[in-house]
């Protein structure tokens, strides 16, 4: 059996958008493989002893996307982008649950120096990066959602152009913008 094109997941992803069930049951085995992958590049940024596993992200992720209804697929790309937001958002609301209860020690950490090349410093704190994230957002949210399909999604430049539907080299513009700005305000939050 060869491995279903971008096209054929893009036409099942638009069938279960319009409701189409059996389209999501053929669906979610093809994709499972490529969610655990971006699963545990998020899971590998945590620190370790993290409660939350690679599994048990891709599971309450499909929980989620399930619910959701009259979501207009566009693609694969912007399937996997949707996936990737919603495994920042999941583990964020962890990090604050965690945050909360501990009074801020402990917080999750996640490794930016190698992974995105924006911060100095070794860890960055994960709600710091993504009240960063947010902020930038506020202030041009395609530059936050470069960062967010590139480094959290995974996307490469020209899947990121696809979903934003924006030039590859726009893109990288974007990209090396935004890690210059997030470099400068996660610095400033640290304190230093």
């Amino acid at each position: 059996m060869t491995a279903p094109s971008a096209q054929e997941i893009t036409l099942m992803l638009r069938a279960w958008g319009e409701g189409d069930q059996e389209a999501l049951e053929k669906l979610t085995p093809l994709v499972y493989k490529e969610l655990r992958r971006l699963a545990h590049r998020y899971m590998a940024r945590e620190r370790p002893g993290h409660t939350l596993q690679t599994t048990a992200l891709v599971h309450e992720v499909y929980l989620r996307l399930v619910d959701e209804r009259g979501v207009s697929w566009q693609n694969r790309a912007h399937f996997f982008a949707i996936c990737a937001r919603t495994m920042r958002r999941i583990l964020i609301d962890f990090a604050r649950a965690r945050q909360y209860q501990k009074r801020g020690g402990e917080a999750a950490h996640v490794s930016l120096d190698n992974a995105l090349g924006i911060a100095r410093q070794p860890v960055v704190d994960l709600v710091a990066l993504d009240d960063a994230l947010n902020h930038l957002a506020s202030l041009d949210p395609r530059k936050s959602q470069v960062v967010e399909l590139r480094f959290f999604g995974g996307l490469s430049v020209e899947e990121t152009a696809e979903v934003l539907k924006i030039s590859p080299e726009t893109v990288m513009r974007d990209w090396k913008m935004a890690k210059a700005w997030l470099a400068r305000e996660l610095q400033r939050s640290a304190g230093l």
